[in-house]
């Protein structure tokens, strides 16, 4: 099947970009960068009655519905793709006036988002730190010999959001035992044992788990163990 070459059926009023060279056939204007064709000839935008338009490139689809809904007067810009065999959509002409009323509630909408996103933050923020607060307790609860300070730090760690730590995982959020522990074990073995000095030596992951595995089930040991009241 042969490229079609005409422009598509009208829905609307509808404005080309020529790949040849073309002149108006009213006022001899050219070369034309868009035209509208009337009974087969091309006609400039000021002797179509469109020239007091302003064209609006494809690209941000909330704007250019909105501009269409803004302007009394507007038409669709396409231009042929030779490569494709077909017209192709490169945006619109609307009134200026309709163009400025759209950017406004265009802009009006990204600050409504903005507010939206920094309530959003807030709120995320409020809920890390009652979380990261519920899991130091958690870990006080089951490792009452552990400093509080500590706790503290083990429960901001482990609860980053989005970090992918034990602290968000499921198991995590339900604050389990199995997840509160394992978070205390990990700063233990990082912060208190050989354990990353034994990994950057060379000597595998699970050897260096083995080697330090005494000195952190002492650690938990002393931690579980109450806190004896001075006096």
């Amino acid at each position: 099947m042969a490229p079609r070459t005409t422009p598509p059926p009208r829905t609307g009023l509808l404005v080309i970009q020529p790949l040849k060279r073309r002149l108006c056939a009213e006022c001899h204007a050219g070369p034309l960068q868009m035209l509208v064709l009337e009974e087969g000839a091309p006609r400039c935008l000021d002797c179509a009655d469109l020239g007091h338009l302003v064209f609006l490139p494809r690209g941000d689809t909330a704007l250019t519905r909105r501009s269409r809904e803004e302007s009394g007067l507007s038409a669709v810009v396409v231009r042929f793709n030779r490569r494709k065999g077909r017209y192709e959509r490169q945006g619109v002409l609307v009134e200026e006036a309709g163009l400025a009323r759209a950017e406004e509630r265009c802009l009006a909408d990204a600050e409504a988002r903005r507010r939206r996103r920094s309530r959003d933050a807030r709120r995320r923020a409020l809920e890390d730190v009652r979380f990261a607060e519920a899991f130091a307790t958690e870990i006080l609860r089951l490792f009452p010999g552990c400093p509080a300070d500590r706790a503290r730090d083990i429960a901001a760690h482990a609860s980053v959001r989005g970090s992918g730590r034990v602290g968000r995982s499921a198991a995590g959020r339900a604050l389990s035992e199995v997840a509160v522990t394992s978070a205390v074990v990990a700063s233990v073995r990082h912060l208190d044992t050989p354990y990353d000095h034994l990994l950057m030596s060379g000597v595998p992951r699970h050897e260096a788990r083995r080697r330090i595995m005494a000195a952190v089930e002492t650690r938990l040991r002393g931690w579980r163990a109450e806190v004896s009241e001075v006096g």
